[in-house]
């Protein structure tokens, strides 16, 4: 049989045709979908989809005894389930229990794993991976032009003149949209990089920025410093659809050129030929984690939506900002309410009028206090505060900062349920594991990263006993006496597009085929936002003055450590490392370090390192190349042997409560 799905790894969202028998995959064909992937797959796509057949899916819920699991039916798992996380609220209150969330998982699950923790619960505790990717895109957005997500769309990317890359590795993180971006290139388009390291779009770029890791507000501020300076800032534009544009000024005044490549690292010549030639540009600015994950954060996205509106570069074709999102379902996750400040449609959780929109709608009061946010939770479990979690498809061990601790906090639970489809690192801790259907046997939706909501549809038969998450969360409500009457996913949806105004009127008929892009209105969506005006009225500017990253380097921690992606990998390498072919192509950890530093450490290529912070201690292969520049050392987070985030800053952006995972100051030893 062929079946029309979406593949599951970044938020790309391309559309993938699996020949399968049902039990196996057979083959995969790209759909010839001209808005997202037109024929064109990356080696995930290809080649990645197999981990769903793998002989280590779990297949019956399993209850920890002693050192070990045994299995127990469904009945007494759920029972178990609800009766554990029950006595825990009425002895220590409902926030005593914190819920994971999965932008692995559709929109229909994260509806309802938010609505299990705020309608059943009664906690805001609920919370995803976002926190330690785009809290800061949410926060950053929604306070400058009203909406927390992609302002154009990937077919509208042919449109531009110029692109502006920055904390992007767009070939290895989102692949299609990179090689969208290079084939445009050769077609006469340009191309301004920000970016440390020397990446595959550096062969592509006009210019090229290697500004020190932590120093992209300054880049930005001094950007838009030289664009006013030369005059070519849209004036019309400004007095007509945006505020605070003089408070603005007084901020970036501050940062000339010189100054500005004193905190960067940058040629002054150079910021100011990036500078005028974005501002004569028709230009989209792309960014991801490189971006997100600092102190700074939301003041970096807010930098970025201030140079956008100061040029005019928003709310027309072939311009916008662009955040590309990591997983397949990050955003979906986000706009139906999986986190601790934001109930679905990213009405706040203490804005008593959007709360009683879902008050009416679920019979009950919902808790107005922020809850905790996702790394929070770990820190509260060793306080003794956080006594139960439930973890939906998420491996923080491997994800989080600070692993040790995070492990430690496991341990101090009273219960822990994990639900997910492999007994990862995560789920070894746990009291309870609930076996969950994958991408390939679910039907549902995902929301990709331009805001494109698109069925997903099962090609496989589901293993042994496992069952959908939206249908597992389910029955723990039932348990609970909650009178939840869903009984597939559509039902889900209809009450999502009843209350969440972004998806308006959705119903599965409508997005069969191509999807449609939020806002909705009754199916007919929007490719390209903020045309007339900004979704919060007058686009608002946010200054803000750089400051020195939380992590900086010393006598004792002289070098920088940064975080990234591998093409061949993917997040934690639950999926990829299953994957023959992918774990082929890179099977190890490794460090990449200048060959100045390697000569001063006397190291050669393959050598074993340790890498140490004031957090914790690694070892790895080195890898010697000029990809880093000298001071700088780059490690993929994919691999259990060597997982970085043990070591990484657990620091956060105070606003979006992110960790500043791409600076963290750290020294290198032989082994």
């Amino acid at each position: 049989m062929e079946v029309k799905t979406v593949c599951p790894y970044c938020g790309v969202g391309c559309n993938i045709i699996v020949v399968s028998d049902g039990n196996r995959v057979l083959n995969i064909i790209p759909s010839k979908y001209e808005a997202i992937n037109y024929g064109t797959l990356c080696i995930k796509g290809w080649k990645g989809l197999n981990y769903t057949e793998s002989k280590k899916r779990l297949k019956k819920p399993l209850l920890k005894k002693g050192d070990g699991f045994i299995e127990i039916s469904w009945k007494e798992a759920i029972k178990i389930a609800a009766n554990n996380l029950k006595e825990i609220m009425e002895r220590y209150g409902p926030d005593a229990l914190g819920f994971q969330s999965s932008a692995k998982c559709t929109n229909e699950d994260n509806y309802l794993m938010q609505k299990l923790a705020r309608q059943v619960f009664k906690t805001n505790n609920i919370d995803h991976c976002a926190r330690s990717c785009h809290a800061s895109t949410i926060e950053g957005l929604i306070s400058t032009i009203g909406s927390g997500a992609m302002t154009t769309s990937i077919r509208d990317i042919d449109n531009a003149e110029l692109y502006f890359v920055i904390g992007s590795n767009t070939t290895e993180q989102h692949p299609i949209i990179g090689a969208r971006i290079i084939n445009n290139i050769i077609s006469g388009k340009k191309l301004i990089l920000a970016d440390p390291r020397k990446i595959q779009l550096s062969n592509f770029s006009s210019i090229h920025m290697r500004h020190y890791p932590g120093t992209d507000l300054a880049l930005l501020n001094t950007m838009a410093n030289i664009i006013v300076e030369k005059g070519l800032y849209n004036k019309k534009f400004i007095e007509e659809r945006t505020e605070n544009f003089e408070e603005f000024l007084k901020v970036i005044e501050f940062y000339d050129a010189d100054r500005g490549a004193r905190i960067t690292g940058v040629d002054p010549d150079l910021i100011e030929k990036a500078a005028i030639m974005y501002a004569k540009s028709r230009s989209i600015i792309f960014y991801a984690m490189g971006i997100t994950q600092h102190t700074q954060g939301t003041e970096n996205v807010q930098a970025i939506a201030n140079l956008a509106m100061l040029t005019g570069n928003i709310g027309k074709s072939g311009t916008g900002i662009a955040p590309l999102r990591g997983h397949n379902n990050v955003q979906g996750a986000s706009d139906m309410g999986a986190l601790s400040d934001f109930l679905p449609g990213y009405r706040r959780v203490y804005d008593d009028q959007g709360r009683r929109i879902f008050e009416e709608a679920w019979k009950t009061d919902l808790p107005s206090k922020p809850g905790a946010a996702l790394n929070e939770m770990f820190h509260l479990a060793l306080e003794g505060k956080i006594k139960a979690l439930y973890i939906m498809g998420e491996n923080p061990i491997i994800s989080e900062p600070e692993n040790e601790k995070i492990i430690e906090a496991f341990k101090r639970l009273e219960f822990l349920i994990v639900q997910d489809i492999f007994m990862s690192e995560t789920a070894e801790y746990a009291s309870l594991v609930l076996p969950s259907y994958s991408f390939a046997e679910k039907i549902g939706t995902f929301t990709n990263t331009e805001r494109r909501i698109q069925m997903v549809r099962p090609f496989l038969n589901p293993p042994g006993e496992t069952r959908a998450d939206w249908e597992i969360i389910t029955m723990i409500a039932r348990e609970m006496g909650y009178e939840w009457n869903y009984n597939s996913p559509e039902d889900v949806m209809i009450e999502i597009s009843s209350l969440v105004p972004q998806y308006k009127g959705i119903n599965y008929s409508c997005i069969e085929n191509e999807g449609v892009q939020w806002p909705v209105n009754d199916c007919k969506g929007t490719e390209i936002m903020h045309t007339e005006r900004f979704t919060r009225g007058k686009g608002r500017f946010m200054p803000a003055y750089w400051k020195r990253p939380s992590e900086f380097t010393t006598d004792e921690y002289p070098y920088i450590l940064t975080t990234g992606r591998l093409y061949y990998q993917f997040h934690t390498g639950t999926m990829t490392r299953k994957s023959n072919i992918l774990e082929r192509e890179a099977p190890f950890p490794f460090a990449e370090v200048n060959p100045e530093d390697a000569k001063y450490l006397s190291l050669r290529d393959d050598d074993c390192i340790r890498i140490i912070s004031k957090f914790g201690e690694l070892t790895t292969r080195v890898r010697i190349t000029d990809v880093v520049p000298k001071g700088i050392v780059f490690m993929p987070f994919h691999y259990h042997e060597s997982p970085v985030n043990r070591i990484t800053n657990p620091n956060i952006d105070p606003v979006a409560r992110i960790p500043e995972l791409k600076v963290t100051a750290v020294r290198i030893e032989r082994c």
